[in-house]
């Protein structure tokens, strides 16, 4: 983020909860910490990824995880709690960010290494097949940047996936959902297993939030029944979409590229 258009960034105690940080930029919330248990997950979005995250690989294994988009390193502190020894890439464009996180909360936990780089730039240069976990949550304020939409970015990042690796996304949207279906036709269009999941009143049509999205290459590798499981559990009660029902939900949606996208 240039300097010029760099929004005004804080980080403010949660009243109800002494321990707890919210990042903002811009007034508009990017993550929450709570600085004595890297376990808890405010945000009903991150505890989606978090699902998807626990449940990609047998709880404890250590992974490999690139982190595209940082914020206040919510989810690298969670897998270092719950995955010890994961080696951890954090890739962050706002330098202004990477300071404020380094200078007003604790320490990034061991195996986590933080990068100041835009998400592309980073994945070009990134080695192939070396992640299990790729997690995307790339915004500049309220909005996803168009050149992390595209079937070149998810292309690019799928070529940094083992095999069995794992891609999760989270998306903001509104009804009808527009962005939400066409990311994912765009991960379709690269990826052969794709799911979503979110709040249950978003899939009616009836909220705004956000969605998440998890893809893989591997036909089948997602683990849909744990995943829908997990998520109707949650104080925010979630539904998933997979394989007919996301065949519903995508129908007409086209995959965005950097051509279509850039035209707009």
């Amino acid at each position: 983020m240039e300097p010029s258009d760099a929004p005004r960034l804080e980080l403010v105690v949660d009243p109800a909860r002494p321990t707890g940080r919210t990042l903002l930029a811009a007034g508009v919330e990017q993550s929450y910490v709570d600085v004595s248990d890297p376990r808890h997950l405010h945000f009903e979005y991150v505890r989606r990824m978090a699902a998807v995250v626990d449940l990609a690989a047998p709880p404890g294994r250590p992974l490999d995880v690139l982190h595209l988009g940082g914020g206040a390193l919510t989810l690298p502190r969670y897998v270092a709690a719950t995955r010890p020894g994961s080696a951890q890439l954090v890739v962050e464009r706002d330098p202004a960010v990477v300071d404020l996180v380094a200078r007003e909360l604790p320490a990034s936990p061991a195996g986590v290494d933080v990068r100041v780089a835009d998400a592309r730039d980073a994945l070009r240069g990134a080695p192939a097949a070396g992640y299990d976990l790729v997690l995307a949550d790339i915004y500049r304020a309220a909005r996803m940047p168009a050149h992390v939409r595209s079937v070149e970015f998810v292309t690019e990042v799928a070529r940094t996936l083992r095999p069995d690796g794992v891609l999760v996304v989270n998306v903001t949207d509104l009804p009808p959902l527009v962005l939400a279906r066409v990311h994912a036709a765009t991960l379709r269009a690269v990826l052969a297993d794709v799911c979503l999941v979110a709040d249950r009143r978003m899939l009616r049509g009836r909220r705004y939030g956000n969605v998440v999205l998890a893809a893989a290459a591997l036909p089948g590798r997602l683990p849909v029944a744990r995943l829908s499981a997990r998520v109707a559990r949650d104080p925010v009660p979630g539904g998933a979409l997979h394989g007919a029902a996301l065949d519903a939900f995508v129908a007409g949606a086209r995959p965005a590229t950097d051509a279509a996208l850039a035209a707009r």
